[in-house]
């Protein structure tokens, strides 16, 4: 098992990779459309602005390689901005366009609140899915973003936090899953998360 993790120079990915390779899951940072062909699975990781996120995902052509690889069936696991990118659009840098894998759009969370919203937030789980077995009864992740999918399906939320409005914390459509939160600074119950992804391509 190999999972590509997506590189195109947006987002501090160290923590990532720390994360998998302490849960012995083999991993490679990468840019090379051959290798993220290659690979079993895919993650698209991303911290900063949503329009320079997608600008250079475009820019390398990676767009295009995301988007075949996922139509064959292979895994693909948006994380924090990674995630907001697989939607359609995105209010951000203006409206920006994602990757357009899921319906919705991206747009900032209210100010009735503190933006960004950062800390450990609890994780309500709608759906039972293999990506949140094993969790503790009351899991709490760690948050570090501004924007949040606020048009989304709602068959499509796996799990939420409350930030004043209801946040979708874990999104999936078939192969496809979107994380808000960040996994690999979230404790036991984020790397219980990564050990679910881990599962569902073996």
């Amino acid at each position: 098992m190999m999972i590509a993790i997506i590189d195109y120079g947006a987002g501090n990915i160290k923590s990532l990779q720390f994360a998998l390779e302490r849960l012995q899951i083999p991993s490679i940072l990468t840019s090379d459309k051959q290798k993220i062909e290659q690979a079993d699975a895919l993650i698209l990781p991303g911290v900063g602005s949503f329009y320079d996120a997608m600008d250079k995902l475009n820019e390398k052509q990676l767009d295009t390689v995301i988007k075949k690889e996922v139509q064959n069936g292979k895994p693909l696991l948006g994380i924090c901005l990674g995630m907001q990118m697989l939607f359609e659009t995105s209010t951000e840098g203006g409206n920006s366009k994602g990757l357009g894998l899921l319906k919705g759009k991206i747009d900032i969370i209210p100010n009735t609140v503190k933006v960004p919203h950062m800390g450990w937030n609890l994780l309500n789980i709608q759906l039972e899915q293999p990506i949140v077995q094993k969790l503790p009864k009351r899991p709490f992740v760690y948050f570090v973003h501004s924007y949040y999918a606020q048009s989304t399906e709602p068959t499509n939320v796996i799990a939420n936090t409350d930030y004043d409005v209801s946040i979708p914390a874990i999104v999936q459509q078939d192969n496809i899953i979107g994380i808000q939160f960040h996994p690999e600074k979230s404790g036991e119950a984020g790397l219980q998360i990564l050990r679910n992804f881990g599962g569902i391509i073996s």
